[in-house]
């Protein structure tokens, strides 16, 4: 597949604490919002896939901490396809400052459902977008 675009955030003041940093939450959204850019920049946005009937929940997230970011900071952040278990994806995330050192590595797992909530197997319910994530699994060196 083709190189994808990194998603970059500009820090706002309003999710900044007290002290000036960043509050950690706020690096949770990032996530969402970098994955939102990525799941369009393959194809799958999520108009797409809740046409097709599909949800994606969150049901884990970690995130390490490694350098503050304060207002105006501009945080690039690169996604990829951590692991893709048919039933389960995992998204790692790597966002960086503008000096390019790391500020917070993390992940976010995923399940398929349908929308009246029951699991979904994509390998036999979305056939098309099993592929596209077994593929970009694969890319990273994980199974699919």
């Amino acid at each position: 597949m083709a190189e994808r675009a990194a998603y970059v955030h500009t820090v706002q003041y309003y999710e900044t604490d007290k002290m000036g940093i960043t509050h950690h939450s706020n690096y949770i959204r990032w996530m969402e919002e970098a994955r939102i850019d990525f799941l369009s920049q393959i194809g799958w946005n999520y108009p797409k896939l809740e046409q097709r009937g599909i949800v994606s929940p969150v049901i884990g997230v970690e995130c390490a901490y490694k350098r503050p970011t304060t207002f105006a900071d501009r945080v690039t952040i690169r996604v990829a396809v951590k692991e893709f278990r048919g039933v389960t994806l995992t998204f790692a995330y790597e966002m960086r400052n503008e000096n390019g050192e790391l500020v917070c590595a993390a992940s976010s797992r995923h399940a398929f459902l349908n929308r009246e909530g029951r699991p979904l197997r994509l390998n036999r319910d979305d056939p098309e977008l099993y592929r596209t994530l077994q593929e970009l699994a694969k890319e990273n060196g994980e199974g699919g």
